[in-house]
């Protein structure tokens, strides 16, 4: 089985308070991807409660987002209508439940490769690809770069090149 990942595409950072062009970019890319995709499509949502500048997160990134029950928080409506499994919504950067699951799956139909996309590159993307890559690590890790967004264009890059120091492939 081929696995993609669409990683945290919700409207706080495609078009909402963490918004960039970037992200705006590449969400047909996204949307085409997955409707393309011949194999299971699993969704990661970052998710965070009232608390939240209250986190550790949210004293180093001041800025709410992605809080339970908001429009922000919402996957972006044209991802929305080709979900067919239950989000994975996560608390941080990466997602130890992710791991479990990716387990899970390989156990039962062996996962031939996993293939990342979404956003953001340089925080979510690569700390969940680092998780598949220790929970399953012959699997071979691919993040599609031409489907992925980071912060900004430079940290963007520089996940891509720490992601392929950890023998990550990435695809343009």
């Amino acid at each position: 089985m081929n696995l993609l990942i669409v990683v945290d595409m919700q409207n706080d950072f495609i078009d909402g308070v963490l918004g960039t062009k970037e992200a705006q970019t590449i969400l047909p890319r996204v949307i085409e991807k997955i409707k393309s995709w011949d194999g299971k499509v699993l969704y990661t949502m970052d998710t965070h409660n009232a608390d939240y500048l209250d986190t550790q997160e949210g004293r180093n990134l001041p800025v709410e987002h992605c809080i339970k029950g908001t429009q922000g928080w919402n996957i972006q409506e044209d991802i929305a209508k080709l979900i067919k499994t239950q989000p994975i919504e996560k608390l941080s950067f990466g997602s130890s439940k992710l791991g479990d699951i990716l387990l899970e799956l390989d156990d039962k139909d062996k996962i031939n490769s996993i293939t990342f996309i979404g956003l953001c590159t340089d925080i979510c993307v690569i700390s969940n690809a680092m998780i598949a890559k220790a929970y399953l690590s012959e699997v071979p890790i691919i993040v599609d770069a031409s489907c992925c967004a980071g912060i900004t264009p430079n940290s963007h890059k520089q996940a891509l090149e720490a992601m392929k120091v950890c023998q990550i492939m990435i695809k343009d």
